[in-house]
């Protein structure tokens, strides 16, 4: 039995951490903060965990985070590279769920974060935090970044595609068209995000550029060994009027080699072993609803037309692109069964 603190548990991927973790086999949740509900029962403010906690908000305290194992941080960008120096000190474990930890490019995170990072040691010894490609190095470290929602569906989307000894994809040509649910821009009071903006609409944002745009870049550096060759990808975000799910087409130009091979085969084995990722059947169409609440990533492929492939990639965004994630990377980290409190099955309908 491990025990866990939060950071930032009035969020919908705070309290949904909270969720996953509350019905965890190997997690005892002994801190919950907040800097505004301090005192708080957490059911209170979120009865549908009436009768599983009777947590109450805390203030941020360094000294009682430090008597944790490991902690969470589901907060703005900025908060835990303050204090993440002092928790590893210590020998607590470190999973942070904003950017903090996401891009090693220094010079790309504060341009694309208006920050200056408080610890580029530590970011240099931190791991991305997506399991299925860096699980090895994800059993040993301290720090983890856990990745971007558009950027998981993205990764494990063309994860197999370069991952081959051989060039399938021309890369500069790749376009992610990605659509998510509006829980993806948090808890908070904004005039876009009330529902008379959102209900009956649809609409892109991000266009002339995204944040998420450097961290898939440097994903696919990493994934690949390639360099230089992603940064005119196109990515472009769109919201949907509903409150979970993210789905990201992404459109690829595939190379002779690559029109030569059984894609459909390449990608069920290179995931045959993977119980979060489902490579549907040939000319499938994944929807949104058969992933809600389930942190499960669900693939298909098609190929309208010769040297031409279309990914479709399917999650929730506040699971496995968010909560889920981390739990399955704390549960690598503690050598607990990987989808330890993750076997929930998808809510449909």
């Amino acid at each position: 039995m491990i025990t866990v603190g939060i950071v930032g548990g009035t969020g919908y991927t705070g309290v949904e951490l909270l969720r996953l973790l509350l019905r965890h086999p190997n997690v005892q949740v002994n801190v919950l903060t907040s800097r505004t509900e301090k005192g708080r029962r957490v059911d209170d403010m979120f009865p549908s965990l009436r009768g599983h906690t009777d947590l109450e908000y805390s203030d941020l305290n360094i000294d009682e985070l430090k008597k944790c194992d490991v902690v969470f941080f589901a907060t703005p960008h900025g908060v835990a590279m303050k204090h993440v120096a002092e928790l590893v000190a210590a020998n607590t474990k470190v999973i942070d769920l904003a950017a903090d930890f996401r891009l090693q490019d220094l010079e790309q995170f504060e341009k694309w974060y208006g920050l200056e990072h408080a610890c580029p040691d530590i970011l240099k010894d931190s791991v991305y935090g997506l399991s299925e490609l860096n699980r090895e190095k994800i059993k040993q470290a301290s720090v983890i970044g856990n990745p971007g929602c558009y950027p998981t569906t993205v990764q494990l989307g063309l994860a197999p595609l370069f991952k081959q000894a051989e060039a399938l994809v021309k890369p500069e040509s790749i376009i992610i068209d990605a659509k998510s649910g509006v829980s993806g821009a948090g808890r908070k009071a904004s005039l876009g995000m009330i529902y008379s903006e959102n209900a009956d609409n649809f609409k892109a944002y991000g266009v002339a550029g995204h944040r998420h745009h450097p961290e898939i870049v440097e994903a696919l550096e990493n994934i690949s060994g390639l360099k230089d060759v992603f940064n005119h990808i196109l990515f472009v975000p769109h919201l949907v009027p509903m409150i979970r799910g993210m789905l990201s087409t992404i459109y690829v130009d595939l190379t002779d080699a690559g029109d030569a091979v059984d894609l459909q085969s390449l990608y069920e084995q290179f995931y045959a072993n993977e119980q979060f990722v489902d490579v549907m059947p040939a000319n499938s169409s994944p929807e949104t609803r058969s992933v809600r609440g389930a942190n499960q990533l669900r693939i298909a492929l098609y190929k309208p037309q010769p040297k031409k492939l279309v990914v479709l990639s399917v999650q929730d965004n506040l699971v496995k692109g968010a909560a889920g994630q981390a739990v399955q990377n704390m549960n690598l980290m503690f050598g607990f069964a990987e989808n330890a409190g993750l076997t929930g099955i998808g809510l449909l309908p």
